[in-house]
């Protein structure tokens, strides 16, 4: 079968549009990749918690799908809004990389051993706040670019540390300056963190056939979950939520973070159940009850739409 994968131009999008090329060819399947430029590559200056854009990694990458243009779509799927229109469906989410985030640094060998007033990089609201919430002190700073730019302003000295998802620099073998994978209770990922998400157009059967052997079922479970108590708390990966699902003995363990974007108020919540989309739910409503409403309207003021994007 003939496939066109859309896929943005990065050079992480781009590993992984051809590590799914690769695994459909060996299934005899003749592959090509359009590369789609998105709003969110287009806008580099600004904090992504600014942005506010719904989908804006996403947003040309399915009109191309809807078009015809191409067959399926390569995401990071914490980069997919939790609700798709109903034009598209995820077809396939392949076995899933580490969803951690990584304490990068050239000099310090953890988060606790930087200086008073150290500098740290990273554009996620979500990573801000739980580090403000260990080290209030540090001085947190927006970092825009992808995996070699955010390296090379590290190198330069313009931060003692950043903050990465520890999935992309291993898929680019760039893990050199990493001096930390910090653990979930320190830093809960963004829902879908390490996942790929392959989109394709619904009720496209043949596709969804093609792709059929790539779909991870626990990879599937946990990222359900995580989405749903995203869904359910009507936030991106933007928004300072942090969902990780593992299944542990035949059940799902939920852990689940909402923080003040100061990380003075931090919540957490720890479930296990058998029902993804239901655990997720019901961890979520949890944390709107404690006190994680009052935190989201404070980052997006009262009876706004909140954000969903990477």
């Amino acid at each position: 079968m003939r496939l066109k994968i859309g896929s943005r131009g990065s050079q992480l999008a781009l590993w992984q549009a051809n590590h799914i090329a690769t695994l459909l060819r060996g299934q005899s399947h003749e592959i090509e990749i359009e590369i789609i430029h998105t709003t969110g590559d287009k806008i580099t200056d600004v904090a992504l918690a600014k942005v506010g854009a719904k989908g804006m990694f996403t947003k040309e990458i399915e009109e191309a799908l809807a078009d015809k243009r191409v067959d399926l779509a390569v995401h990071s799927l914490k980069d997919l809004p939790t609700e798709l229109s109903k034009e598209f469906e995820i077809a396939a989410i392949p076995v899933r990389e580490d969803p951690r985030d990584a304490f990068c640094s050239v000099e310090y060998n953890s988060v606790q051993y930087l200086p008073q007033g150290a500098r740290v990089g990273t554009s996620s609201l979500r990573r801000e706040a739980q580090l403000r919430a260990i080290r209030a002190d540090l001085i947190v700073h927006p970092l825009r670019g992808n995996v070699d730019t955010r390296l090379r302003k590290l190198e330069a000295g313009e931060y003692a540390a950043i903050i990465l998802a520890a999935a992309g620099l291993r898929r680019l073998g760039k893990t050199e300056r990493v001096r930390q994978v910090l653990s979930v209770d320190v830093m809960c990922p963004a829902a879908g963190q390490g996942a790929l998400g392959i989109e394709t157009r619904a009720g496209d059967s043949a596709v969804r056939e093609a792709l059929a052997f790539l779909d991870d079922p626990a990879a599937r479970a946990e990222t359900q979950c995580e989405r749903a108590l995203l869904g359910k708390l009507g936030g991106g990966c933007q928004v300072p939520i942090g969902a990780n699902a593992k299944w542990r003995d035949g059940r799902l363990q939920l852990q689940a973070v909402v923080a003040s974007p100061d990380g003075k108020l931090l919540l957490r919540e720890s479930m296990t159940g058998d029902d993804p989309v239901a655990l997720g739910e019901l961890a979520g409503e949890k944390l709107l009850g404690r006190g994680g409403a009052a935190i989201l309207d404070q980052v997006y003021g009262k009876g706004t739409v909140l954000p969903q994007q990477p």
